[in-house]
């Protein structure tokens, strides 16, 4: 295979789960309360085949859906066409048999995701993270990059927009986090890997899609205790870092089970 051809492997697309919500009004601590969850995932999908046929065919599965007298009249189908113009998979909101279609589809790509969760723990937001959002999201990307230099000359990372957290001085800050973190733990190498970021809109990427699912599948554990999506397409799960759990550290060899479910931190 060409050169050209296999610049797919210097792409990695994110996307996320859950919220950085930590406070109402007041400073009043709203974590896992009022729509808030208890955990922040970041995910990172790499693909092992050229990237436009799969694109190609997200875009495919959609139309279809868009235009099919089965799902037409349904209302999350209806309001995303009329808000963006078209149809998008959205894990969250899917319906069931939307789900299993893209679900059974992801299981045709070669692909993985590598998975940073932050639980949302009041002491480290304020101590480490000064309060910021953007500084927890900073975080956990630099996990997920860490080890991600020594594969390629050149790394692109697809990240879906997320307000201040994706503003490229907050991505260079992870990026920084990340290289710090790299010579910490590989003292004798040096990282020539140049870095540049594209952020865009989740509609307008349909490969954002598959970070989107395969996050909220880890999303579920975390959250419900629910594993049956994640059963599913555990073999596309690489690795999930508990990240502020000691990092542990859980794949197919150690998978996630309904025991990762946590609770809201009491004031």
């Amino acid at each position: 295979m060409s050169k050209k051809k296999l610049l797919f492997k210097e792409h990695r697309f994110f996307d996320e789960a859950g919220d950085t919500t930590f406070y109402g009004k007041g400073r009043i601590p709203l974590i896992g309360k009022n729509g808030s969850s208890n955990v922040f995932i970041l995910g990172m999908v790499t693909f092992n085949e050229p990237l436009q046929p799969i694109r190609d065919e997200i875009i495919r599965l959609q139309q279809e859906i868009e235009t099919s007298p089965y799902y037409r009249n349904v209302p999350s189908v209806i309001k995303r066409v009329q808000k963006k113009g078209k149809y998008f998979f959205h894990a969250k909101d899917d319906l069931p048999e939307i789900k299993k279609e893209f679900f059974d589809f992801i299981k045709t790509i070669d692909c993985s995701i590598q998975v940073a969760v932050g639980r949302k723990n009041i002491d480290i937001f304020e101590n480490q993270h000064n309060r910021k959002e953007a500084a927890f999201y900073a975080d956990l990307l630099s996990y997920l990059i860490k080890d991600e230099f020594l594969k390629h000359p050149r790394m692109v990372l697809n990240i879906a927009e997320r307000a201040s957290s994706t503003a490229i001085n907050n991505l260079e800050n992870g990026l920084q986090k990340a290289k710090d973190r790299f010579r910490k733990k590989y003292p004798e190498k040096e990282n020539k890997t140049k870095v540049s970021f594209t952020v865009q809109k989740f509609t307008d990427e349909p490969l954002l899609v598959l970070a989107d699912y395969l996050c909220w599948t880890v999303q579920r554990i975390f959250e419900k205790g629910e594993t049956r999506y994640y059963d599913y397409v555990i073999d596309q799960i690489e690795v999930v870092i508990d990240v502020y759990d000691g990092e542990k550290i859980y794949n197919s060899e150690n998978p996630l089970s309904k025991k990762n479910k946590v609770s809201p931190q009491t004031p």
